[in-house]
């Protein structure tokens, strides 16, 4: 149903506000949230004030800044009113997103991915739906589905590993591969940590874990176990690629930056046919010992100009995690400009 707006004039000298109305009022009420707390997190974001009152909200501030609170308003009630929750993370995504997704065409594959002009774009798993919140995750996603071998390159926290196995997790159980296969360098982060315990997969596993965190936000515990057991989804160090060829198989090579030049050139011939490869990797946290170059910037460098080879880039902008985790890279960065 459509919800009217309306720019009301002031009483008393009072800056003018814009007023929103929305026709349900059990939909208004998961709107605002609990104890308002999706009002609270606009009005910080946007720095507006916000009142309820009946089934309107006033919104008061620059009117630019109440024009945008009147979008992300009028957003996240057109997604209650298609039966989708409205949780912080859908407040912070529609607060980044641009709301112009005409740049994205129907992906070529007959993928999984939702992708139509004014409205979201999905990733659907087993145990959730996964929706990019900026723009440049946005691009990445789409660039996915798009192309047999793309880069994601960033810093922490931007979703280049969480989308990239969401895609994976989504190809799969769509038909579009038969197997997905994840690896990284095992590579220690300025520590070292001795000679660990147990087999080969309980020596490697440690290096492994944010592959598996991501794998169980996606597919049920059984059924990743049993998928993991039969081999249809592999987990491994980027030592153990050597000599494959990865066919019909989704590949993600993850903290890719901790390769070296000889070890990403053997990698990505391992791209067989029906596959697709995604590397991600960021170039600030770079833990190889001094003088060796990272394989992934030789590959930055040469394969920039190759066609159907996608890159993506993301800034501290599109930090998903705690918001200070986008304050401290920033901080970084303007220290070590690059």
């Amino acid at each position: 149903m459509a919800i009217s707006t309306l720019t009301s004039p002031s009483d008393h000298g009072l800056p003018a506000e814009a007023l929103v109305e929305f026709p349900d009022n059990r939909l208004l009420i998961d709107l605002c949230g609990e104890y308002d707390r999706n009002l609270a997190q606009i009005e910080q974001a946007l720095g507006v004030q916000i009142l309820r009152r009946g089934n309107q909200l006033a919104v008061m501030g620059d009117p630019a800044d109440q024009q945008n609170a009147v979008t992300v308003l009028t957003d996240l009630y057109e997604r209650l009113e298609a039966g989708r929750p409205v949780t912080p993370a859908d407040v912070d995504r529609a607060l980044r997103m641009d709301r112009d997704d005409g740049m994205f065409d129907e992906a070529r594959d007959g993928s999984q991915l939702e992708m139509f002009q004014g409205g979201p774009v999905e990733i659907k798993t087993r145990k959730k739906l996964v929706e990019p919140r900026t723009d440049a995750q946005k691009a990445y996603v789409h660039s996915l589905f798009s192309n047999e071998l793309a880069f994601g390159i960033g810093p922490a926290g931007t979703g280049k590993t969480y989308l990239a196995v969401a895609v994976g997790v989504s190809m799969f159980i769509g038909g579009h591969v038969d197997k997905i296969i994840l690896s990284r360098p095992a590579v220690e982060a300025g520590e070292k940590l001795g000679y660990l315990p147990g087999d080969m997969k309980d020596k490697v596993d440690p290096y492994m874990q944010p592959l598996y965190d991501a794998l169980n936000d996606f597919l049920p515990g059984k059924q990743l176990a049993k998928l993991m057991e039969e081999k249809q989804i592999e987990i491994a160090p980027l030592a153990f690629m050597r000599g494959r060829t990865l066919s019909n198989a989704f590949v993600v090579l993850d903290e890719a930056q901790n390769a070296t030049s000889m070890q990403m050139k053997m990698f990505l011939t391992r791209l067989g046919e029906g596959s697709r490869m995604v590397i991600t990797g960021d170039r600030s946290q770079v833990d190889l010992p001094r003088g060796i170059t990272s394989g992934l910037a030789d590959a930055e460098r040469l394969l920039k100009s190759i066609p159907k080879i996608s890159f993506n880039y993301f800034t501290a902008k599109d930090v998903v995690r705690h918001p200070l985790v986008a304050a401290i890279i920033e901080a970084y960065d303007a220290d070590n400009p690059a």
